[in-house]
């Protein structure tokens, strides 16, 4: 202060604040002791000596400056001009402007733009012209009032970049001639015909008779949101290409912010507590569920081993700190595929970093932030659908000479819906989760719009809002007059909402029909529609909501309906609250998830094949898809040196798994290995092998080719060929020879040992070998190694379909999906998988409670309940778990065959080398 006093420099009152509240200092210690990867002791000189560094009141301010009250009124008239600031106009934020030709403004250039698609479209005297150039003329009157022009011209602008992107990377390739779009719009920017016109969506608006509203409106809050799916390889070089286009100082990568969960809480708090690891991971196991320090701590109590830990000082405060940091911002990472473009250079307006991806710069604020600032944000998204769908055209049109063209294929297919309501959809797009499958069985959709009704039920807004049943319920009944040749209407709470509710039969399942409910019924603007909706998706108050609610009542009654008629129907509305898809969106993606069936349907290897190539994805593991593409004829062949490419390929009517699909061989070494076999032809020998491959192939990325039986063609067993790893290459833990670098010319071309022989490995052994190296099994169902261990009086999955409702069965299965939907109120999902199909089993909360450990942790299940059966569906009820031990054969001793575990085998003979004798 004298140095300010002397300099005439004018001083601020402030503080060292580190945390808001001042009980939360043991908090910010453990969140130090996290940064420094250190325990509360170890970090002692980087946390904070004392509980001080807390952010003061007013009050307190006053008495500790109280000798200098200036300093005060300066922190007061600082905080005054930031609360002038305004994010939205004073940072100077404005997206690229358009560049038209001879001085063209953008909203003459887009109405030409789309008066000309217009025509292509919708050629004069067609169906749907008329209709189409009314919904056009009424979108660019709102892209003119909101000045919108440029910026859907600037995306028209990405969206030509995104194909030239594609053209170069098909180029080449059978699917160039495909017909395949280089992106696909999602959300509710498929309802505009413009974004139809300009190539940023797929689905016609006019046809599908999707609602504008929830993309476009009188009252828009916000710059509205277009979402735009790509093959990860096409994104990947199209992002590339913004930067360049647009300048790097213009481009950044929008950032986002991981929370702590309960789990990662537990792990790294009793971390910083110096707890012990292997007790941690116990607790961390069953700890997801708990949002108080009562709960964890009763939990904690419940394990064995546990009784009396929650009393204990440091397994007290490792509950009560879990719950805290629960929420709270773990790391910083990059958004899935958010890009912000402005045409300031970006480091004047927002922080930023420099991303893991080269050359490329992370904003750091989220996607929430830049919201507020009005800054646009351009999601780019990685669709892994879409990049299967590119190779498994790429792998047909290698077997038909021709591309399929999935834009022309039969949408009304009976056959591929009779394998959709089978609910036989696994790795289908959107349609092959638990819930899905059991829907799919019920509701038995038979066209597109079925479908995309499938795509949007399975969501929490119409699961709260209780929509699912009576849905179901109506499709049945229309079902049944459909057969019986009589007409169905279905029953709406007023006539007014006929046209909003009916193509889902009276019922709210989409998010854009809150809005046209509130239109239809009490005459609110879609603006005030799109408010109600956004009050409801956020956190709500009873006064907001009474408001709205009021606003409901006199509206309808001005249109002649009772406050008794009008009250269940806001009621419904806002039991819509949760999250829910658009009809667009819904359209979208129900298109993507009948073209991902058709090609499952009648290319099924060529789909499996790319579905593994595009791991990970979906709903299921590798080791459940592999089963399930036995399930249809499609073979699954493990590794081989000599057959194999670096991924996964079509083998007649089977699968073969690509090397770099094994541990520790990266895609790197195997390039290299493939382009070694096809140059200089098949690898004779295992010795052969290691002299050719590149050099960076290690020892134990050899080990495992040979355990999951890659090396099978040379005509050894595995113990043989592991044998002579030994001879050609020393341990990994020995200093590397400075000849290792050029093995292929300093190897011998044999060695005096190489033929001793070994025995075979059991079936077993194999499984657990192709588990432990690829992470699936495909020689078989794990069910053949544990035969001791099933119940005599299981029941399969093939046999429960001929059993009556209501019958006591037992079951048993490979645990493939444990859920606890936030919506089912404590009931928990789990999804068993038997030899023949997969089996979904409710367990009820007080069953979950008695049986937690069983339904929490283990990999295998017998359940005893009873069988419930309901349109088409069958469920088990459980009352009872247990869990399934697998019963291995016992480790011989080294004196009479090799170590049973792989890994003590390997240490066995490289400790004690074998006399020349074979083992059967």
């Amino acid at each position: 202060m004298k140095l300010a006093d002397s300099g005439g420099l004018k001083v601020v009152a402030t503080g060292d604040v580190h945390y808001h509240k001042q009980h939360r200092h043991r908090l910010h210690d453990v969140l130090v002791s996290i940064k420094t990867r250190n325990t509360l002791d170890g970090s002692h000189i980087a946390r904070r000596p004392n509980s001080e560094f807390y952010l003061r009141s007013p009050q307190e301010m006053e008495s500790i400056f109280h000798d200098r009250p200036d300093a005060v009124a300066n922190t007061l008239a600082i905080a005054e001009r930031c609360a002038r600031f305004d994010l939205t106009k004073d940072l100077g934020y404005t997206f690229p402007h358009f560049r038209g030709q001879d001085r063209q403004t953008a909203p003459r250039a887009l109405a030409e733009l789309c008066r000309s698609k217009l025509d292509k479209y919708y050629p004069p005297g067609s169906e749907h012209r008329a209709d189409a150039l009314s919904r056009m003329e009424k979108e660019l009157h709102l892209v003119n009032h909101h000045k919108l022009g440029g910026f859907f011209l600037v995306y028209r602008d990405i969206m030509e970049l995104a194909q030239e992107v594609a053209a170069d990377i098909r180029r080449g390739s059978r699917r160039a001639h495909g017909n395949l779009l280089p992106g696909r719009g999602r959300g509710s920017s498929v309802s505009s015909i413009i974004c139809y016109f300009l190539g940023l969506s797929h689905i016609d608006p006019v046809v599908n008779n999707l609602f504008l509203g929830r993309f476009l409106n009188e009252t828009l809050a916000s710059v509205p949101d277009i979402d735009l799916d790509f093959p990860r390889e096409i994104r990947e070089e199209l992002m590339r290409r913004v930067y360049d286009r647009y300048g790097a100082e213009h481009t950044g990568l929008v950032c986002t912010f991981p929370t702590y969960r309960m789990r990662s809480a537990v792990r790294e708090i009793g971390k910083a507590l110096d707890l012990p690891i292997g007790e941690l991971e116990q607790v961390a196991k069953f700890a997801s569920h708990y949002s108080s320090p009562a709960e964890l701590g009763e939990e904690l109590e419940k394990l064995p081993g546990f009784a009396g830990r929650s009393k204990a000082p440091l397994w007290r405060d490792l509950c009560e700190l879990a719950v805290e940091i629960a929420g709270l911002p773990r790391h910083i990472s990059q958004h899935v595929g958010g890009m912000i473009i402005s045409s300031k250079p970006l480091v004047e307006i927002v922080p930023l970093e420099l991303s893991a991806m080269p050359d490329r710069v992370l904003c750091q604020w989220d996607k929430d932030s830049c919201d507020d600032a009005r800054f646009i944000k351009i999601d780019f998204l990685a669709l892994g659908m879409l990049s299967l769908v590119e190779e498994c055209v790429e792998l047909v049109s290698r077997k038909e000479n021709e591309p399929p063209d999935l834009s022309r294929i039969d949408f009304d297919d009976e056959k591929v819906y009779d394998s959709i309501c089978e609910g036989d959809t696994i790795g289908v797009f959107q349609i092959e989760s638990r819930a899905q499958i059991q829907m799919l069985r019920r509701a038995r959709p038979r066209n597109l719009n079925d479908l995309s009704i499938e795509v949007a039920i399975i969501r929490p807004g119409p699961i709260v809002g209780g929509a699912v049943n009576p849905y179901v319920r109506r499709r049945e009944d229309e079902r049944k007059a459909i057969a019986t040749g009589r007409p169905y209407k279905p029953p709406f709470d007023h006539p007014l909402l006929e046209e909003a509710l009916g193509d889902t039969l009276g019922i709210i399942l989409y998010q854009d029909q809150v809005l046209q409910v509130c239109q239809a019924l009490a005459g609110f603007t879609t603006g005030q529609a799109e408010e109600l909706r956004r009050a409801m998706s956020r956190r709500r108050s009873r006064e907001l909501m009474e408001d709205f609610w009021e606003a409901f009542r006199d509206g309808a009654g001005r249109r002649g309906v009772s406050e008794s008629t009008a009250q269940p129907i806001f009621q419904k509305v806002v039991a819509f609250s949760e999250f829910g898809f658009p009809k667009s969106h819904a359209a979208a993606f129900g298109l993507l998830a009948y073209q991902s069936a058709w090609l499952r349907f009648y290319h099924p290897v060529e789909f499996y094949t790319a579905l593994f190539n595009n791991q990970p994805m979906g709903f299921y593991s590798l080791d459940t898809l592999t089963r399930d593409a036995k399930r249809h004829d499609v073979d699954v062949f493990l590794p081989d040196i000599n057959r194999s490419d670096v991924h996964c390929t079509v083998e007649g009517q089977s699968l073969r798994v690509g090397l770099a699909f094994v541990r520790n061989c990266g895609l790197d070494v195997t390039e290299e290995m493939v382009i070694e076999r096809e140059q200089n032809g098949p690898f004779a020998s295992l010795g052969d092998l290691v002299r050719r491959a590149p050099p960076k192939l290690s020892r134990e990325a050899i080990e495992n080719l040979v355990w999951v039986g890659a090396c099978n063609a040379f005509g050894l067993t595995q113990r043989e060929l592991l044998w002579q790893v030994g001879l050609w290459l020393p341990p990994k833990t020995e200093v590397p020879h400075k000849h290792r670098a050029r093995r292929q010319l300093e190897l011998p071309l044999n060695h005096p040992y190489e033929n001793l022989r070994f025995g075979g490995m059991v079936v077993q052994e194999k499984m657990l070998a192709e588990y432990q190296m690829l992470g699936f099994a495909a020689s078989g169902h794990p069910f053949s190694i544990m035969q001791s261990a099933l119940p005599p009086d299981r029941v399969t999955y093939n046999e429960l379909r001929d059993l009556e409702h209501d019958v006591d069965v037992e079951v048993a299965g490979l645990v493939v999906a444990r859920q606890r939907p936030s919506t089912a109120k404590g009931t928990v999902f789990v999804l068993l998988e038997d030899e023949q199909g997969m089996i979904n089993v409710i367990v009820r909360p007080d069953v979950n409670e008695r049986y937690r450990m069983a339904v929490r942790g283990e990999p295998f299940l017998s359940v005893h309940g009873k069988l419930a059966k309901d349109d088409g569906t069958f469920n088990i009820i459980a009352d009872a778990l247990r869990p399934l031990k697998v019963s291995m054969v016992p480790a011989p001793t080294f004196s009479e065959t090799p170590a049973y575990s792989p890994y003590k085998f390997l240490r066995s003979l490289r400790q004690h080398p074998p006399a020349a004798k074979s083992w059967g």
